[in-house]
């Protein structure tokens, strides 16, 4: 089933300041599209490091709004390792979606510094220009990379959210709220595996590269993972991480999809990866709520009076030992659910 996560109406962004780090990403773009479609905001600023992608996107949202919806639309160049850019450009900002972060497995292994630098560092300055601005809610991008880390990227995610997580212990009478949004692989996303195999089609392979042929993965548009957030600002209290309930499918049957018939060669699990990819292990299992749409890892450390999501009607915890795992969900992809959403991530 393709789920959307009614993002049209449940974020207060109406007359609102909204700014995104990593502005220019994929989600970046998306999401200042799909606020821009929906809501009238008072401002909403692109954050990001490259003058090349701003000046890119810019035109590209000429092409898409009319002027008087563009007069909201700003742009700093900045990074998140700048703690004083960033707290500059949170001026009067009411909600801030922290997308910025090194991604690319492999390049983090080698560069961790770097990683280091950008995921972890890059979290404290959000948290503390935030802070600096009582600014009302944030809401920071993690991955399922983050949950039982076995490379150097995960790590740092992992790290991001207990730092995001903790932060609402220190708003005091600043009244900031930090949640997390974790999920799984986006769709057509730059480095994902459907553009690698598509390109590899283009140039006349006669079979595909499968790392494992049991390997699984959880799988969102970016669509959905923008809707997801919008409607997690809605519902948000503090200190909680977000995991939409999506499909998983094995690599085997995406390959299938996407090449009927082609032979695959198995290269064997690169370094740093999962044979299965973890949103929710049993460890966080005691502190898991379920939604009907969603499951929620609410904070261990609760110094702020956070009233617990069990006190609504369709809340429920799970069970002992339970666990969200790409290859134990009760949600599978086939290939008519995989064609469904390829045609909704505007690939």
């Amino acid at each position: 089933m393709y789920r959307i996560f009614d993002a049209e109406h449940s974020a207060k962004f109406d007359d609102a300041t909204i700014l995104v780090t990593g502005g220019t990403g994929s989600f970046g773009k998306e999401f200042v599209k799909t606020v821009l479609r929906h809501h009238n905001p008072h401002k909403i600023i692109v954050f990001s490091r490259d003058e090349l992608k701003q000046f890119d996107f810019n035109q590209e949202l000429q092409s898409l709004f009319p002027q008087d919806k563009l007069r909201a639309v700003r742009f700093f160049i900045g990074d998140v390792r700048d703690q004083a850019r960033l707290q500059f450009a949170m001026r009067e900002v009411d909600y801030v979606v922290h997308a910025a972060a090194l991604k690319q497995v492999p390049a983090a292994e080698y560069n961790p510094q770097e990683c280091v630098r950008t995921n972890i560092q890059g979290a404290e300055n959000v948290v503390s220009a935030a802070l600096a601005n009582r600014v009302k809610n944030v809401v920071a991008l993690s991955t399922d990379k983050a949950a039982n880390p076995i490379n150097l990227y995960g790590a740092t995610k992992l790290a991001s959210d207990k730092i995001f997580v903790a932060a609402n212990n220190f708003s005091g009478n600043i009244g900031t709220r930090f949640s997390v949004v974790r999920y799984g692989n986006v769709v057509g996303s730059r480095g994902s595996v459907v553009p690698f195999f598509r390109g590899l089609l283009e140039r006349g392979v006669t079979e595909l590269p499968i790392t494992d042929e049991r390997m699984t993965r959880f799988w969102i548009t970016l669509e959905q993972g923008v809707a997801f957030v919008m409607s997690s600002f809605a519902m948000m209290r503090g200190g909680e991480i977000f995991i939409p309930k999506i499909p998983s499918m094995k690599i085997t049957d995406l390959a299938e999809v996407l090449a009927p018939g082609l032979p695959h060669k198995v290269v064997g699990i690169r370094p740093g990866e999962k044979l299965h990819e973890i949103m929710i292990s049993e460890d966080d299992s005691y502190v898991t709520v379920e939604f009907p749409d969603r499951y929620a890892i609410e904070p261990a450390f609760n110094e702020f009076n956070r009233e617990s999501f069990l006190d609504l009607a369709h809340v429920q915890r799970v069970t002992d030992r339970f666990s969200y795992t790409s290859d134990n969900n009760s949600e599978w992809l086939d290939a008519a659910g995989l064609e469904d959403l390829l045609s909704k991530s505007m690939l």
